[in-house]
């Protein structure tokens, strides 16, 4: 258990590092061209995923708080009771690292510093970060894991 724990912290540190330097070196809404198709920005996202209730009046800071303290217990349970599944430890890990990297951006700011800004011509995809990866990568490999092995995560 204590290795997913600590490659949870270790994408906790990647994640605020990586958030801290935007905050501190590139202006709210500016962006830096890295590649024709990356940028790097800084937005601040009050919301959820793809900006989901962004626009609410600041309650939902305290509901994501809420949700992501219960991910976060569901998650380490999950850990200790499938330690004979390496593979969804590591997604569970993963996931764990991203909330945590959230969560603390939500309580110390009120939001979620996304950076991450992919885009093909006009076509843009929503601004990320490392947590948000680090989830996503961590959903596909639960995905992966119960095709392989045929068995649902909550049995």
């Amino acid at each position: 258990m204590r290795k997913y724990i600590v490659i949870a912290f270790l994408i906790v540190i990647l994640d605020l590092i990586t958030k801290q330097w935007i905050f501190n070196h590139l202006d709210f809404g500016s962006a830096l061209v890295i590649t024709p198709f990356l940028n790097i920005v800084h937005f601040q996202n009050t919301g959820a995923a793809f900006s989901f209730l962004s626009d609410a009046s600041g309650w939902q800071r305290y509901f994501f708080i809420v949700v992501s303290l219960i991910a976060i217990f569901i998650i380490i349970r999950l850990m200790h009771q499938r330690l004979k599944q390496p593979l969804l430890c590591l997604a569970l890990a993963f996931i764990l690292g991203g909330a945590i990297g959230n969560l603390c951006d939500r309580s110390f700011y009120g939001f979620v510093i996304d950076f991450i800004y992919v885009h093909y011509e006009a076509y843009y995809w929503p601004a990320f970060n490392v947590a948000d990866s680090f989830i996503s990568i961590g959903v596909a490999l639960i995905l992966y894991d119960a095709f392989k092995n045929k068995k649902p995560l909550l049995s």
